[in-house]
């Protein structure tokens, strides 16, 4: 599998900024990052204003492009908690041993697709012929993690691939001007661009039919959640209420489709494949003994691990669950 530099970086940036950490003071403000493109209903809480009055905080809300930009922020000390990031960037961070837990789980969703350029004829009983091909590919993020999965689902030669590393906007101006023959990507709108051009490689249910599941984490660095329990305690408890509020009443759609930063039919149709559990659930059906999160933390631990950074043999020590209770 031949990389473009940038995938070298990701983890050398990571370790590097593990060993830059300060003391963490009790916080006068809070700063949350999110994702732009992604449709969920702690958006309303955010307009709202919501957190802040639970907090009794003023809360700062940055969006990025990838999961392991938010790695890089939290380790930086620019973010305290990442709303929404991927499994597989948060699983690269604490594999190289960064300071940073997950506290529950924001987003459980259909696996990130692979769109094929329209006109090459490629589709999943002939997958085959994508060795030798470009790819686009956020690396490190949860779109990496389902593309992984569905080369190995459909048989294909990963060494024979040239992988290029781009954010989801940047991948879809490849395939649409044919610098790349796939692109594998996440966010509402982005997907939309990129199905006006092409195919999805597997469709969401074969994803499902082989195993490849997907969920995002809410996470926090170590340092923050010591100093500040009762903040990322709130935290948790309005991102719940937002979520039970939403199942009940969606009236209030509009607020998330703008802070989002999508049309209305764009947002309905990526929310509707969205599964929100709610605190409860969390710790009965994610973070039970042998839970869905337990399964896939192993999975994706593995499937990212390398000779730097290897798989934990204990994931349990980067998951903190008390703050759902």
């Amino acid at each position: 599998m031949k990389l473009t530099h940038k995938f070298a970086g990701i983890l050398a940036a990571t370790a590097t900024a593990i060993t830059v950490s300060a003391p963490v003071q009790a916080a006068d403000e809070v700063n949350v990052a999110f994702f732009l493109e992604w449709a969920t209903p702690n958006m309303i809480a955010k307009v709202e204003q919501a957190y802040d009055e639970a907090m009794g905080v003023k809360v700062n809300w940055t969006n990025f492009d990838a999961g392991t930009q938010m790695t890089e922020a939290m380790l930086a000390g620019d973010i305290d908690i990442s709303y929404s990031q991927g499994l597989a960037p948060f699983i690269n961070a604490v594999n190289a041993n960064a300071p940073i837990k997950t506290i529950g789980i924001a987003v459980g969703y259909p696996a990130n697709p692979c769109i094929v350029k329209s006109g090459s004829g490629i589709t999943m009983d002939n997958a085959a012929e994508l060795e030798g091909k470009t790819v686009a590919v956020p690396l490190a993020t949860m779109a990496d993690y389902s593309f992984r999965m569905q080369m190995r689902a459909l048989d294909v030669d990963l060494s024979t691939l040239t992988i290029v590393d781009q954010v989801p906007p940047d991948a879809v101006v490849s395939l649409v001007d044919g610098a790349v023959d796939v692109a594998c990507l996440f966010g509402g709108d982005t997907i939309k661009k990129a199905m006006e051009v092409g195919e999805k490689l597997m469709s969401d249910e074969a994803m499902q039919e082989a195993g490849i599941i997907s969920f995002d984490v809410v996470s926090v660095t170590d340092a923050f959640a010591k100093a500040n329990p009762d903040l990322v305690r709130a935290f948790m408890e309005v991102t719940n209420e937002a979520n039970v509020a939403f199942a009940a009443d969606q009236s209030k759609i509009d607020m998330i489709a703008k802070e989002s930063g999508m049309d209305m039919d764009t947002t309905k149709n990526q929310m509707a494949d969205f599964v929100l559990p709610t605190n409860a659930e969390q710790l009965s059906d994610y973070f039970s003994e042998g839970g869905l999160a337990a399964q896939a933390i192993e999975v994706v631990g593995g499937a990212f691990a390398t000779d730097e950074n290897p798989a934990l043999e204990d994931y349990s020590n980067v998951i903190d669950t008390s703050f759902l209770k």
